[in-house]
């Protein structure tokens, strides 16, 4: 995930010994592209909080629910993810174009190893799209004006914001950055998002972010469903609102709360 600014290209800038939140998720998906530090300071932060395997299967599950629901019903056609992460089982791109095989993604991301196994592996359908940017999140500038290589900012787009929030630690500077990429989007347009919080076992919570934020990675934030709710300020939230990911129109799915929550919401004007 996106965590430090980006300016030149980092290919050579990987650092194995810190941990980074991607290569965590990754390995708490079970994938393979993470290393010692990585799996480290997972283990250390399941001994007190094993949902958290939980909660990123959940936040993965709601990405699915999400872009299939927006590609089908919604008829959006265009998705800019940003802080796409190691590629897994049902990205972005493969469930949009599974729905309608002309969608556009554009994937965002500063980790010279997600960068690297996205061109890799994240090819498009032959109707559609994809492209890959290196950049943070906190230089939404930069994002917009490589997206639009790709992307139609004449037309609707989805903007993913896919637990990246919470590595912009002023709560002040997150909202700016939420607020400036969805005012680039025109009406029709819908902001994806998910963050943690500290709303199932909080003292956990609590632990494994303090455990996190001194481990030498990119700090982190927790924030509240109240304040979460603020990036959807001016939007139309689809229904169920904001809630834990395993809630999202759950469809059968285990409906356990987690530790993330999200909303789906429609810009109308």
């Amino acid at each position: 995930m996106t965590e430090k600014p980006a300016t030149a290209t980092r290919a050579d800038a990987l650092d194995t010994s810190v941990p980074h939140s991607a290569r965590l998720w990754n390995y708490l998906l079970g994938g393979k592209d993470n290393f010692a530090a990585d799996r480290q300071a997972a283990e250390q932060v399941l001994a007190f909080l094993p949902e958290l395997v939980q909660s990123a299967r959940f936040n993965r599950e709601f990405l699915g629910r999400a872009v299939r629901h927006l590609a089908g019903q919604a008829g959006i056609r265009q998705f800019l993810d940003i802080g796409t992460g190691l590629p897994t089982a049902n990205n972005t791109h493969e469930v949009a174009q599974a729905a309608a095989p002309e969608s556009r993604i554009v994937y965002v991301d500063n980790d010279p190893m997600v960068l690297v196994h996205a061109r890799a592996l994240l090819t498009s359908s032959p109707e559609g799209a994809t492209d890959y940017i290196e950049a943070d999140l906190r230089d939404p500038e930069l994002i917009l004006a490589e997206a639009r290589r790709t992307l139609d900012f004449d037309q609707p787009i989805a903007v993913m914001l896919l637990g990246i929030v919470n590595f912009v630690v002023d709560d002040e500077e997150a909202l700016r950055v939420v607020r400036r990429l969805v005012d680039a989007v025109p009406a029709g347009s819908y902001l994806v998002l998910s963050h943690p919080t500290r709303e199932v076992n909080p003292e956990a919570v609590d632990r494994a972010l303090a455990m996190w934020n001194d481990g030498g990675a990119a700090q982190m934030a927790i924030r509240s469903p109240a304040v979460i709710g603020r990036y959807f300020d001016g939007l139309e939230l689809l229904e169920p609102g904001l809630v834990t990911c395993s809630q999202w129109r759950p469809d059968g799915n285990d409906t356990t709360p987690t530790s993330e929550y999200c909303a789906v919401g429609r810009k109308n004007g």
